[in-house]
């Protein structure tokens, strides 16, 4: 599935391959010792942001992805 803006859909596939595999590999064999996958899950959020913005889509009163549901830096 691509994202909502073309830009972000490389690093949606980053993402989702690294989700994917930790939770494979250790999640799902009990090890939770954290996510290895922050830092590009940051990156495809800002780019999300992004385009949203660009494509002046209204999110008022969205609750927004991620664990700390941080503000796109501007």
């Amino acid at each position: 599935m691509n994202s909502v803006g073309e830009a972000c859909t490389e690093l949606k596939r980053e993402y989702d391959q690294c989700f994917n595999r930790w939770f494979a590999e250790k999640f799902l064999k009990g090890d939770r010792s954290g996510d290895p996958c922050t830092e590009t899950f940051k990156k495809y959020q800002r780019c999300v942001h992004k385009a949203i913005k660009e494509k002046e889509i209204p999110i008022d009163g969205v609750d927004f992805m991620g664990p700390n549901k941080d503000k796109p830096e501007s």
